[in-house]
């Protein structure tokens, strides 16, 4: 009878386990996770809402894609049952690569952003207008929009602790209406793609679209996991690859000594005009030994921002190409600007001539008209890069959003390599084409 006993419970304990194992198996993690971004029509920044705290509230942040870390402002208002600031010399104080000297706030009223024991913190950075302050770090839950195996949009899922940083209000300062923080995409531990990477198992990669629609249900989309990134076509099947490179020093205001860039750069050796080669230092297209030149991307500055030489030489070269259209007084913050009486229109944009980024291996991102020039009135046209001032202490190109608009970027942080599309205008879609079936 003993022995019967025990073969019961034994058998039962194997059914259990077999059980555990067949649900395991069959609960799966999403594929993909994505957020929808709009283009602010006032400040040109990109905007992302999420869902954060407990209860879920909606918030909205600044995509920005060289950032480090989710900030949020936290000093009034913010309510959560599940907000936890991350402690002295914890786990969550080493991701984030946060000071080891901890603070305790002593000024009250204590709360979110004022705690009354030590905690880790940051300068976490406004990268629109460089403002920063000392920072508690904390995490809450947030939650975000899903895709099943199939491609088809599930339910939201939840992200608890998700680690961010717990800004003061003056943080926000120069950003769009109604926005509380950052949402940033960098290269470090507790940027977006690392945090969903570990807790939701996906690969550690993420397709970015940008759209040129400042209509508010007219947006693009950052998605989070593996590819293809399909928007109404197979567009992830016709991109080009070059390497990201990696900027040892990190050039950002109040960091750790050892810290090495969060930002994308790409290895850019040269820029050619209608397939004419700019004549331009290329020295300068070289990172230095402390961190400064070289090509980066980012989503915070709206125009391509150019050393004052290199832009010098871009917009002689493009001059040179525009045939038979007359020269107008320049709009700030373009240098030269054009009649666009003379100038057709293509399915890329406007007619003129083509800008292309050239890498390594001869890789080539090719810009045409849509990317290239700005339509600042019903009459006048201009070339859309910006002097970005002289070369000290600056990256020489910066990659800005008109120039990324409508175009498919992917970035694959375990291959370490980016892929792009170029206009996707050319294939009749754009960014705000993202749907994944219902």
């Amino acid at each position: 009878m003993a022995f019967s006993c025990c073969s019961m419970l034994l058998f039962l304990l194997c059914s259990l386990l077999c059980l555990s194992s067949s649900l395991a198996k069959t609960r799966t993690s999403p594929k993909q996770v994505f957020l929808p971004i709009y283009k602010d029509p006032s400040t040109l920044q990109y905007v992302t809402p999420i869902k954060q705290r407990t209860p879920l509230v909606p918030i909205r942040l600044v995509l920005d894609l060289g950032g480090r870390a989710l900030w949020a402002i936290c000093e009034t208002g913010y309510n959560s049952t599940t907000f936890r600031p991350a402690g002295c010399n914890t786990t969550q104080c080493r991701l984030a690569e946060a000071s080891q000297h901890c603070l305790t706030c002593s000024w009250g009223p204590f709360g979110p952003g004022c705690t009354n024991t030590p905690t880790c913190w940051r300068f976490p950075m406004n990268s629109v207008t460089r403002l920063n302050a000392p920072s508690e770090m904390a995490s809450d839950i947030i939650a975000i929009n899903s895709v099943d195996r199939k491609g088809r949009q599930g339910k939201a899922v939840t992200v608890p602790r998700f680690l961010f940083i717990c800004a003061p209000t003056l943080n926000v300062g120069g950003l769009a209406k109604g926005v509380v923080g950052m949402a940033g995409l960098g290269r470090s531990k507790i940027s977006f793609p690392a945090q969903l990477a570990s807790a939701l198992n996906l690969k550690r990669r993420f397709g970015l679209c940008l759209s040129s629609s400042t209509r508010s249900k007219s947006g693009g989309v950052v998605i989070f996991g593996d590819g293809p990134y399909k928007l109404n076509d197979n567009s992830s099947s016709l991109l080009k690859y070059t390497s990201l490179t990696v900027n040892k020093v990190n050039t950002e205001d109040r960091v750790l000594p050892t810290e090495t860039s969060a930002e994308y750069f790409i290895g850019v050796k040269s820029i050619k005009i209608n397939n004419k080669t700019v004549n331009l230092n290329t020295t300068l297209l070289k990172i230095n030994d402390m961190g400064f030149g070289g090509t980066k991307i980012s989503t915070v500055h709206p125009y391509t921002l150019l050393e004052t030489s290199i832009y010098k030489a871009v917009i002689k070269a493009f001059v040179n190409e525009v045939k038979n259209v007359t020269r107008v007084q320049a709009v700030a913050p373009f240098g030269a600007c054009f009649s666009s009486n003379k100038i057709g229109t293509t399915g890329v944009g406007p007619a003129v001539p083509t800008i292309d980024l050239v890498m390594k291996n001869g890789v080539v991102w090719r810009m045409y008209g849509a990317n290239t020039v700005v339509r600042v009135n019903k009459n006048v046209l201009c070339l859309g890069f910006v002097d970005g001032g002289e070369p000290t202490y600056i990256t020489s190109i910066v990659i800005g959003g008109h120039q990324l608009e409508d175009n498919l970027l992917t970035f694959d942080l375990d291959k370490s390599r980016l892929g792009f599309s170029s206009s996707l205008l050319s294939r009749q879609t754009t960014c705000a084409d993202y749907r994944p079936k219902q």
